[in-house]
């Protein structure tokens, strides 16, 4: 089984949604000594896990990316398109400042740059560490209606793979929102759609077509997730999520 976990922010005011960075070091330096971390749809072995963050927050960039390259480790990172900027001028305490409920506030994303700029996005594919994913173009939830699901699912992969030169064959589900509309489209334009879950997978090709994925943000410990009864509980909701997808 394919375990893959979900993280958002590194020393973030929300906590719910963030590591310290401390943490995130214990963690990813458990994982590279017990693991091997692999990007979509390359081959599984018996300790394949796959690492993902949402959102391509600039904490990924400066406090993430060193990391991986410290203990040779691979990540998945989940952009969302409209706010990516070519490159800034800000240092990292400017572009660190803001609370999480004011990095989408406005016009934020410019004034500030929280996330990852597309100079920064190429080092790290080229470094061979990150891989990109799209996250949509607004970050919207996409079952709402009056989304334009076309510009957000396949519009984003577009802007992306024009601005990187890469490939683009993952898509990471915004808030874990969908429905059938939503589902066909990715599916239609990505070789891999992730959503939430907290449930492991037998393949690539999820379950039931879908990608789930464990929640890796607040951290207690840095062994939390392999933990023999937490991971007891991530078998049994797979072992349900595969029934209902059969029946």
């Amino acid at each position: 089984m394919l375990p893959v976990v979900m993280y958002h922010h590194i020393n973030s005011d929300d906590l719910p949604l963030s590591n310290t960075d401390t943490m995130m070091e214990e963690h990813l330096k458990l994982i590279a000594h017990r693991y091997t971390t692999v990007f979509p749809g390359e081959q599984l072995g018996a300790k394949a896990i796959c690492l993902t963050f949402d959102d391509a927050y600039y904490d990924f960039y400066h406090y993430v990316y060193p990391l991986l390259k410290k203990y040779h480790l691979k990540a998945l990172l989940a952009v969302p398109s409209a706010y990516i900027l070519e490159d800034t001028q800000l240092q990292a305490p400017q572009r660190l400042s803001l609370k999480h409920h004011e990095i989408y506030e406005k016009e934020n994303y410019r004034e500030f740059a929280p996330f990852c700029t597309y100079r920064e996005l190429r080092e790290m594919v080229q470094s061979g560490h990150v891989a990109i994913a799209s996250h949509s173009t607004n970050h919207l939830n996409l079952s709402e209606e009056g989304v334009d699901l076309k510009g957000e699912i396949f519009g984003s992969k577009a802007v992306l793979e024009e601005n990187l030169g890469y490939r683009v064959e993952s898509f990471v589900l915004p808030y874990g929102k969908y429905n059938d509309a939503v589902v066909a489209l990715a599916r239609e334009h990505y070789p891999y759609v992730f959503r939430i879950g907290n449930a492991l997978n037998p393949s690539w090709n999820g379950i039931g077509g879908l990608i789930y994925r464990i929640k890796g943000d607040g951290l207690q410990t840095p062994d939390e997730l392999f933990k023999p009864l937490k991971q007891l509980g991530f078998w049994c909701k797979t072992m349900i999520k595969m029934a209902k997808a059969k029946g």
